[in-house]
């Protein structure tokens, strides 16, 4: 059976051209003429009667074939660069495909899985596979740059010994019909499937990373301190970074509304609208001593600590007796 994955390549892809050129050719041709394919061939220099003959190597141009393209056939899209997402990763590309070497064999697990699960949740059809590797039915590419529908196939290998991953493109087609592989198409779109599947590995690294730190910040000791300037503000046993992205959450379940952040400084303006008295009971907390107002949460950076403070409609801090009753309602927010 045929499976075709429609991909999005906007990731991938560099656009800027496309905003000054029309067609699929216009991306990938010069915006200017090509006269110089009518160029005149070289000819033999004739002396003059009477003049000595003179030769430097200074100006020579070899006499041989030049292979490469020209004229129209020049495609000016920038080249395709693989993505090291993976921390200590070394990547090279051949003129068969792209080869990863990673640091560890844990890190080739890892990415085997995300193949795999890439492969799986896109359907995409699977010509053979075996232990360590996967060879792929078509993959269907849409692509402004391209004149019709692409369609590739790849061979996918790892070598357990040398902790090493390989994506090699086998077949080619264009419009549905299949056609020699240049190398240009070649490498251009191996390293975007490359690219793919590094981008799919490091998005579920910083998504397993994001619930690692959500669940740690569950169990967080809030307390009445104070700063470094000796004012009573509440300290969390926290980084900043890890406290700032998850604050907003915890104000949001303690009847706060934010309204503006600002990291760089650490503001978070809110409006607070006390709760009823179910809501204290289950959180099993008493009341914080709020007003219905707006407020600005002041949270500074204390190395591995986090220091936050509360003040007023009028910017004026709020008294310990009301930072007191907020440390164990912050605390129950986290744990909540």
């Amino acid at each position: 059976m045929n499976y075709k994955y429609r991909l999005a390549l906007a990731a991938f892809m560099v656009t800027s051209l496309s905003a000054c050129s029309s067609g699929s050719e216009a991306r990938r041709q010069a915006n200017q003429d090509f006269n110089y394919l009518e160029t005149q061939p070289l000819e033999s220099w004739t002396l003059p009667a009477g003049a000595a003959p003179f030769s430097s190597a200074a100006y020579a141009i070899p006499s041989q074939n030049f292979k490469g393209e020209v004229g129209a056939s020049v495609d000016i899209r920038p080249p395709q660069q693989v993505l090291n997402l993976i921390p200590g990763m070394r990547s090279s590309v051949d003129q068969d495909g792209v080869t990863v070497q990673l640091p560890r064999s844990s890190d080739l697990s890892k990415l085997w899985q995300v193949t795999q699960s890439l492969i799986s949740k896109n359907n995409i059809g699977i010509a053979k596979q075996s232990a360590d590797q996967i060879d792929t039915d078509w993959v269907s590419w849409t692509n402004k740059d391209e004149d019709s529908e692409i369609g590739s196939r790849y061979s996918i290998e790892k070598s357990p010994s040398t902790n090493s991953y390989r994506i090699i493109l086998t077949d080619w087609r264009e419009d549905g019909k299949t056609m020699p592989v240049t190398a240009d198409n070649k490498r251009r779109y191996s390293i975007l499937m490359t690219n793919l599947v590094m981008s799919k590995y490091d998005e579920d690294i910083r998504e397993q990373a994001r619930l690692a730190a959500a669940q740690q910040l569950k169990h967080v000791p809030i307390s009445l301190g104070v700063d470094r300037s000796g004012l009573p503000v509440l300290i969390a046993r926290a980084s900043y970074n890890d406290m700032w992205e998850r604050l907003p959450t915890v104000l949001s379940k303690l009847g706060f509304t934010v309204e503006d952040r600002n990291r760089s400084q650490g503001l978070i303006d809110v409006k607070y609208r006390e709760p009823d008295d179910e809501f204290w009971q289950e959180l099993g907390t008493k009341p914080m001593k709020l007003t219905d107002d707006k407020y600005r949460i002041l949270v500074g950076d204390l190395g591995n600590r986090t220091s936050i403070n509360i003040t007023d409609s009028e910017g004026k801090p709020v008294t310990d007796d009301i930072l007191e009753s907020a440390a164990p309602a912050f605390a129950a927010g986290f744990q909540k």
